[in-house]
């Protein structure tokens, strides 16, 4: 079997998304379960490894169905984005955060056509996108965009090692504030939620899942007693789910529901709610999956970290985790 060519977003060339995509797509055990493909600007990439000391043999190709790893060659998707000087590395800017977008939207596309077989996208900074003029709350509803999906169909689930095993969790909203993310947790959204976590579960090779749903407010409600969302709202949509054959259970109190063994997904209602667990547990090795789209799509859980970039201080743990994740559901 040949080996899944994944292409890989340099994220923010001001930030550390190059070093880590660079040390990536160095690391021989990356290469021993994939074809790496580097997306973005070439002098972006030959400044970081300058700056880390990094060894370069890079060749760039116009289209990815053009890359041809035989030669051990570094293979870069090139985006022309940026005249000689005008990256400034550790520095917020809008053309950063134009060419993070434009290097994720260009790996994406290759997806779509069929050619790689999945995206890992390095951090962005938020702040350079919006100095961009660009609407941006996340990768998630950006890949929904790009591939023709609603926003809304498009869901995150973070994924990490926990004590051996792994802890994979879908949040139903992501990126608003607690008042929105409130409003917006509606029984079509929680039902859309735990089914995309159930579709990409199978795609991921698992036969039959088990997925854990949380309520939204504490302990589950406790009957009523703290809110009524997850009698109105969650545990309908649990039903619902279960009617279509999906194999959920809950709602659970968030603080408690990780305990809980033999589910293969956690679904939870906010951010926080699973951000905490994935950070507090793994900040260095989370991967950001995007799921309900039609292409296989993961991000980091870490910040561009500007303060270290250029300075060979950043770990690729996180993008190499990601990798490997969507290495073996190509392969499932």
């Amino acid at each position: 079997m040949s080996l899944p060519r994944i292409a890989i977003s340099i994220g923010d060339p001001a930030g550390i998304g190059p070093e880590i995509t660079l040390k990536a797509a160095l690391d021989p055990q990356v290469n021993k379960i994939c074809r790496p493909l580097l997306v973005g600007d070439r002098g972006a990439l030959e400044a970081h490894a300058a700056a880390c000391g990094l060894a370069l043999n890079l060749r760039s190709v116009a289209r990815a169905a053009d890359a041809n790893w035989s030669d051990g060659a570094l293979i870069l998707l090139e985006r022309k984005q940026f005249e000689p000087d005008e990256l400034h590395i550790g520095e917020i800017a809008a053309p950063h955060g134009e060419a993070a977008l434009d290097s994720a939207k260009a790996a994406i596309d290759a997806a779509l056509t069929g050619e790689v077989d999945a995206v890992v996208a390095a951090p962005q900074t938020e702040s350079s996108i919006k100095l961009a003029g660009i609407e941006f709350d996340g990768y998630p509803t950006f890949v929904a965009r790009c591939t023709g999906v609603p926003p809304e169909d498009a869901f995150l689930m973070i994924c990490f090692d926990h004590g051996g095993n792994e802890m994979r969790i879908a949040h139903a909203t992501l990126h608003a504030s607690l008042r929105r993310a409130i409003k917006l947790v509606t029984r079509d959204r929680v039902l859309h939620a735990i089914r995309s976590a159930d579709s990409a579960l199978r795609r991921m090779g698992i036969a039959s899942p088990r997925i854990a749903v949380s309520g939204l407010n504490p302990h589950a409600g406790e009957g009523g007693l703290f809110g009524d969302e997850e009698q109105q709202i969650i545990g309908p949509a649990i039903a619902d789910a279960k009617k279509n054959d999906v194999a959920a259970e809950g709602p659970f109190g968030a603080d408690t529901m990780f305990l809980r063994k033999g589910y293969d997904a956690f679904v939870v209602m906010v951010h926080d709610q699973g951000h905490i667990m994935a950070k507090t547990h793994a900040f260095a090795g989370t991967a950001a999956l995007t799921i309900g789209t039609p292409v296989l799509f993961s991000s980091v859980a870490h910040g561009s970290a500007l303060d270290i970039a250029g300075k060979n201080r950043a770990d690729p743990g996180a993008i190499i985790s990601a990798i490997r994740r969507l290495a073996g559901a190509s392969q499932a």
